[in-house]
């Protein structure tokens, strides 16, 4: 997880001043793929996990845009969070579910 967060952040320090719905779009995407592969039973901690941690790299990054950015709160945030990055859940089931043949 540290290595993919390493690597988003070095992405958002290039994406500074792009428009926030075209990088919002690109999160999603890198979140998304994530949780497809780490979404297994009993792992919804570090999935949850992982997003606050995106949201929280680009929070910093939004407010580094310009001497406003100070404006971007967790209140703005948790908003713009909700629409543009995907929620955790569980896509994968138990092994013993997954192998049963009929």
């Amino acid at each position: 997880m540290r290595a993919q967060l390493q690597f988003i952040k070095e992405q958002l320090k290039r994406a500074m001043h792009r428009p926030v719905a075209e990088v919002g779009r690109w999160l999603r995407c890198v979140v998304q793929g994530w949780f497809n592969y780490h979404a297994v039973p009993g792992n919804h901690h570090c999935l949850d996990q992982f997003r606050t941690q995106v949201a929280r790299l680009w929070l910093h990054v939004l407010r580094r845009r310009s001497q406003k950015g100070r404006r971007w709160t967790w209140d703005r945030m948790k908003r713009l969070i909700d629409r543009r990055l995907p929620r955790p859940q569980t896509l994968h089931p138990f092994p013993n579910q997954r192998l049963i043949v009929n």
